[in-house]
């Protein structure tokens, strides 16, 4: 596993940010470069419960999240020191809003060398994590998640067509997405 810290955002110097997820094909913000990368000792996962976006305390849903173990291939964003603080405080917004994650200091072997950067983990120790379910639980809350962003189903969907326009196949999740599609199709034919 790579060595990593918690990432400490310093003011006036750009840093470079690791996506693995919607962050890779709508990042939401100016970025100076991008690169494809990998990200050795985390995995991409959907092991984050969804009380809000993609599910309701009553039906869960899941969001990924990077959690130990393995490797993950995603974008690599380059901000530059004159958009750094309004990049950081929208992506903090955006993914430390139930301190669910965690940001910390990673680095991401590229095509031109290795760059440090900051990657937001999931919290093993947040009411949130969801990374011990079994398989079948991990569907069922695929198939039954809706929030105010819309289905698990339709996110899990997404992600996956759009990591292959990226040329990134992530196996586990299209396995996922064809247990998912098998499930729900049964739910539809249920009276």
């Amino acid at each position: 596993m790579s060595k990593t810290r918690d990432f400490q955002f310093q003011d006036g110097q750009g840093f470079w940010v690791f996506g693995y997820g919607s962050l890779m094909w709508d990042p939401g913000f100016a970025f100076a470069e991008k690169r494809t990368g990998l990200l050795r000792g985390y995995h991409r996962s959907f092991c984050l419960y969804s009380h809000r976006y993609r599910g309701t305390p009553e039906l869960p849903g899941l969001v990924l999240g990077l959690d130990r173990g393995g490797c993950c291939r995603g974008i690599v964003y380059r901000v530059a020191a004159r958009n750094a603080r309004r990049t950081w405080d929208y992506l903090w917004d955006s993914a430390m809003n139930q301190y669910s994650y965690q940001a910390r200091h990673v680095h991401i072997a590229t095509d031109k060398g290795t760059v440090d950067a900051v990657a937001y983990v999931v919290r093993r120790d947040h009411k949130q994590y969801a990374g011990k379910l079994t398989p079948d639980e991990t569907l069922k809350c695929v198939v039954q998640g809706r929030g105010g962003r819309g289905t698990c189903f339709d996110y899990l969907a997404n992600t996956v067509r759009h990591l292959d326009e990226l040329g990134l196949p992530d196996g586990p999740l299209h396995h996922l997405l064809r247990l998912a599609r098998k499930k729900a199709g049964e739910h539809l034919l249920e009276p």
